[in-house]
């Protein structure tokens, strides 16, 4: 009895797997430089699936194309406040679990999230915070929040992330403020210390603010956290600070569209990068917090030492809610400040 079902086991994965090579095709759409060419490579290489990679730069971006109707698309990667927005308007599909048993492989603290309770929607593709770089060969003052960077001493020598909720959050999180709840009375307390700090910023770049720390056009900067971790892998002078007031954290999340027409291919996709030697590679190219207990067993002592990667416990930490048409305000809020300089 036990050999038949073992047999019909292995026929129906048989058929699964004629039936992925047969449809053969996934429509990834991610955000830029955030799945190894390898990991694609390989999952063709296994499958027969060929991939078709086309990427965005904000959550904005990525939830404007899919609203419009643009593109079929089978497996997105939004944050954990953009799908909390999608969720609600039913623009995600369900995941079968059945088909997904590398789910086993996760962190318990990243499941259950608020954006997805039951998990029934999303799966952490990967984590990761926002704080302060400092080269610590030319700042020598104690740099412990957002308040100690954006100094007039330090005009000019700033870099930041092009990102206009980042910014309010960070004046917000300076005034003991709720980053979450975003109404006038708390733009309005937001607006002069956003205004001030503006003057201060050298660059705002979102893609990769490293890029100004390691050719020495700065010395400070507030930076995703995986491009901290990646400076801290280039020299060690470039310490990371998650602010003493509060910082982001951030899930990056794969999720199904409703509509996408090759289902069963993002399935197999999910599972697939849900394996820990296959995200052992993410994290190898993409530093940041990786969900999956056990790729980071196969992580050395040092990727698991980076401090940018692996923060110490106690750090004040909150993810992003969705804000409905509050984002508008912050983007003009945002927008006119930088103008006027």
């Amino acid at each position: 009895m036990k050999a038949i079902k073992t047999l019909i086991l292995t026929l129906v994965a048989s058929f699964a797997a004629t039936a992925l090579h047969a449809a053969g095709e996934l429509n990834l759409f991610g955000w830029s430089e955030y799945v190894p060419q390898d990991v694609l490579e390989g999952f063709t290489k296994e499958t027969g699936i060929k991939v078709n990679f086309e990427t965005y730069a904000s959550n904005e971006e990525l939830l404007s194309k899919l609203v419009a109707g643009g593109g079929n698309y089978d497996l997105i990667q939004p944050s954990e406040y953009a799908a909390e927005l999608m969720i609600r308007r039913k623009m995600l599909a369900p995941l079968d679990k059945a088909k997904l048993p590398n789910l086993k492989n996760l962190d318990p603290e990243l499941k259950g999230q608020v954006h997805d309770p039951e998990d029934n929607f999303t799966v952490p593709y990967m984590s990761g915070t926002v704080g302060i770089v400092v080269n610590t060969e030319v700042v020598k003052t104690p740099i412990k929040g957002y308040k100690d960077v954006f100094q007039a001493k330090f005009k000019d020598r700033l870099v930041v992330l092009n990102d206009n909720r980042e910014l309010v959050t960070w004046a917000l999180y300076s005034l003991g403020l709720p980053i979450n709840e975003i109404n006038p009375a708390a733009l309005a307390k937001a607006r002069p210390v956003v205004a001030e700090w503006v003057k201060l910023v050298k660059v705002f770049d979102s893609d990769s603010p490293k890029t100004a720390l390691l050719n020495g056009d700065v010395d400070l900067g507030i930076v995703w956290s995986g491009e901290a971790a990646i400076l801290w892998n280039e020299n060690k002078k470039f310490q990371y600070v998650l602010p003493a007031e509060g910082a982001h954290r951030f899930i990056d999340i794969l999720a199904i569209p409703a509509n996408a027409p090759h289902k069963a291919e993002a399935h197999a996709f999910i599972n697939y990068i849900l394996r820990p030697e296959v995200s052992k590679i993410v994290s190898e190219n993409f530093p940041y917090t990786n969900p999956n207990l056990g790729a980071r067993q196969l992580l050395t002592a040092e990727q698991l030492a980076n401090p940018a990667s692996y923060p110490p416990a106690g750090a004040k930490l909150q993810t992003f809610r969705d804000i409905g048409k509050a984002a508008a305000d912050i983007d003009k809020l945002v927008t006119d400040l930088k103008s006027a300089q």
